[in-house]
């Protein structure tokens, strides 16, 4: 691959960094100056940055059954949406200090789906909106063993109220086509699915790793 990026970390002064909320979520205020294409600085650069934390999802693959477990929830921030604020999701959750993404997985699966996962194989890891949100997101494909499938699972505690479903890969790879996915993570995961699901269900349903 001959494409590599002009700039580094390096090529990025912070000239301020000041918190200017912090709730649920946190705002940063940011002033930075960074390296032109000219070659040049850029002059003092003012943001506000929405500090969500970084977050791991992982779609769930049953390959006994060629189905995926995905869940459906309501979402505050799709509340304009003129069909429906609730969602078809991977799951997905965020990463404490301290915690791996492995571990952040199963703790969500668990809570989210009553699922059991084996095997993770990494999917992709990116920035779902660099311009205004520090959030980096990573994302999983699981090997389901069992799930609380046509249950209502989530923790009350947080507000969670989470409906848990079994969809064969046929009818969401369809839902995807048709344009009836409307979340990035699951996107994402979804576009991957479609490109290495036939090879993840030989591998499993053949007792091999999906990363060998």
């Amino acid at each position: 691959m001959s494409f590599r990026l002009r700039f580094a970390a390096r090529d990025v002064r912070v000239l301020n960094d000041e918190q200017v909320f912090d709730g649920y979520f946190g705002v940063q205020r940011i002033t930075v100056s960074h390296r032109c294409f000219s070659g040049d600085w850029s002059p003092p650069i003012t943001r506000e940055v929405f500090e969500r934390g970084d977050a791991v999802g992982v779609l769930p693959y049953e390959p006994e059954t060629d189905s995926l477990i995905l869940i459906e929830q309501f979402r505050a921030g799709s509340l304009r949406d003129e069909h429906s604020p609730w969602m078809l999701e991977l799951i997905a959750g965020i990463v404490e200090p301290g915690e791996s993404d492995e571990s952040v997985v199963r703790r969500e699966s668990a809570e989210e789906a009553g699922c059991e996962l084996d095997e993770l194989v990494p999917i992709a890891t990116y920035y779902p909106s660099a311009g205004a949100c520090t959030e980096h997101v990573r994302l999983f494909c699981g090997r389901v063993l069992s799930a609380a499938v046509d249950q209502v699972r989530g923790l009350a505690e947080e507000g969670e109220d989470i409906l848990v479903h079994r969809l064969s890969r046929a009818e969401v790879l369809e839902m995807l086509r048709r344009n009836q996915i409307n979340n990035g993570h699951t996107l994402v995961a979804l576009q991957w699915f479609a490109l290495h699901g036939e090879r993840l269900r030989d591998a499993w349903t053949g007792g091999r790793s999906a990363t060998q």
